[in-house]
């Protein structure tokens, strides 16, 4: 059984086809890399496995359910067990680091405690520990990403879907950041799906690539 499943999946936004007859199996754990040209619909691909969007022919698949059908969500975005990573890191400027990391497990009304414990351990998970005080706009870059991927981590996905979180870093914080993503997936399991157009960031970071621009 496939951790996610595209089944003749399309997409058609202003009269133009984005994705067109998709199909593509991903398997629990991996490693995959949406790849390919700006407009070959990568980022659309990531918002309908998040269920933010539904295709409009074709079928989707998580662990083997249904999940979205032509022109129906099946199974709501919380329920799917996602953390997205998007372009922009969407951090809120007013909230502390601490606030940001804890925002969708007070939205899931997570106990006080345990969100503490668990805002803790994945602010030390990615080297943010020291600054949980501190707001969004007094960090580096490379440490705004890293509040971004602890946000969506603290939810303890099983897919975590990332739409090219660094590509506003320069090349050396990039590569470092690169190998960061990959520890976190060795050590925590989930099934990781990475878009980016660039080749480089596709090999390090892809145990398999799917290129989007040939489908």
């Amino acid at each position: 059984m496939s951790a996610v499943e595209f089944r003749s999946v399309s997409k058609t936004y202003r009269a133009r086809r984005v994705i067109d007859s998709l199909s593509f199996m991903i398997e629990a754990g991996e490693r995959v890399v949406l790849f390919g040209p700006s407009g070959c619909g990568k980022s659309t691909t990531l918002l309908l496995i998040a269920g933010l969007v539904a295709p409009d022919a074709g079928e989707i698949r998580l662990d083997g359910k249904v999940v979205s059908t032509a022109g129906r969500i099946d199974a709501a975005p919380r329920s799917r067990g996602v953390g997205m990573v998007f372009q922009d890191l969407a951090l809120w400027p007013h909230m502390s680091v601490a606030e940001n990391i804890g925002f969708g497990l007070r939205a899931r009304r997570v106990a006080a405690a345990e969100c503490r414990k668990r805002i803790n351990e994945v602010a030390n998970l990615v080297g943010l520990g020291d600054y949980l005080d501190v707001r969004p706009g007094e960090l580096s870059g490379g440490e705004q990403q890293r509040v971004a991927l602890a946000r969506a981590l603290a939810l303890e996905p099983r897919f975590l879907l990332m739409d090219e979180p660094l590509s506003s870093l320069d090349a050396a914080l990039s590569r470092r950041l690169r190998g960061e993503i990959v520890r976190l997936h060795a050590e925590l399991g989930f099934t990781l799906v990475y878009v980016t157009h660039s080749q480089e960031e596709a090999q390090e970071i892809g145990s398999r690539i799917i290129d989007l621009g040939k489908s």
